[in-house]
């Protein structure tokens, strides 16, 4: 196929803050060259906001951003979706690969909007992708292969790790790696209230915040062990630590964080809204 050969022709097609933050990835990665990459957005002059520090082609012609690249990435709305697969339709082939990063939209309802057996294969990042340290799950549709999982995968580690899933999971994707971030940050903003409560300066209390959760989860990835376990390690009997847990559970923080991934999951099934042309 020709997304696999060098070098490889980008388009990404609705090119917004997590279009932008790919594109720079590539581009500083080495995995595509600048002038191999064309992007488009919905109104002229919105590229000055999310690609001015990338030298590429940009415009606000799909079709023919499509009708040049071997690699397709659809960056729109989830309910503008199906509007840009028909409007590109004419330019897919066997030789180029579709990949979706809207939330909610299978990979079928792409495919049945396209004549050829096109490869498309759907991508959930995140937004720490932004720092390299996101986490993009992918899945890939009826005529995807190999080949065009290991495309997919070799252009999303740019910005962080990548898992295979079976596409049945990536609405519970969207609602854990996509929407917790937003649920981390709530959690990080009150530690460091916390922190200003008992009378440290607030930058001081942002920064020991945010550097203890970096390193908590960084724990947890390298040594293997299961939270809880990793959790009755700093906590000693009769210690500070435990009385501290004790409240978080009566307040029920485990209930309510797990009661958020649910909701945003359940969410994430309703982006694409149902109409005749689906």
């Amino acid at each position: 196929m020709a997304h696999s050969a060098t070098p490889m022709r980008l388009a990404v097609l609705g090119a917004g803050k997590m279009g932008g933050i790919l594109i720079e990835a590539f581009v500083k990665q080495g995995l595509v060259s600048p002038q191999n990459i064309s992007a488009t957005v919905g109104h002229a002059g919105q590229e000055r906001k999310n690609l001015s520090r990338v030298p590429i082609s940009s415009g606000t012609d799909n079709r023919a951003a499509a009708r040049a690249a071997d690699v397709i990435i659809l960056g729109v709305k989830p309910q503008t979706v199906g509007q840009v697969v028909d409007e590109i339709a004419p330019e897919l082939d066997e030789t180029k690969l579709v990949i979706s990063v809207a939330a909610s939209v299978p990979t079928d309802y792409i495919e049945r909007r396209i004549a050829a057996n096109v490869p498309v294969v759907r991508a959930m990042p995140n937004t720490p992708s932004m720092v390299g340290e996101g986490i993009t799950a992918i899945a890939k549709g009826k005529f995807a292969k190999q080949k065009d999982i290991d495309t997919t995968r070799k252009l999303f580690d740019a910005v962080g790790k990548t898992v295979v899933v079976d596409e049945k999971h990536m609405d519970a994707v969207t609602g854990l790696s996509a929407s917790g971030p937003a649920f981390i940050y709530i959690i990080l903003e009150s530690l460091a209230e916390g922190g200003v409560k008992v009378g440290l300066p607030r930058d001081l209390a942002t920064l020991l915040a945010s550097q203890m959760t970096l390193g908590a989860a960084k724990m947890v990835i390298e040594t293997g062990d299961h939270p809880a376990l990793l959790k009755d390690t700093v906590t000693t009997p009769a210690g500070c630590t435990i009385d501290g847990i004790l409240e978080l559970e009566e307040g029920g923080l485990r209930v309510t964080l797990i009661k958020a991934v649910v909701k945003a999951a359940q969410r994430a099934k309703e982006l694409l809204l149902t109409d005749e042309s689906r």
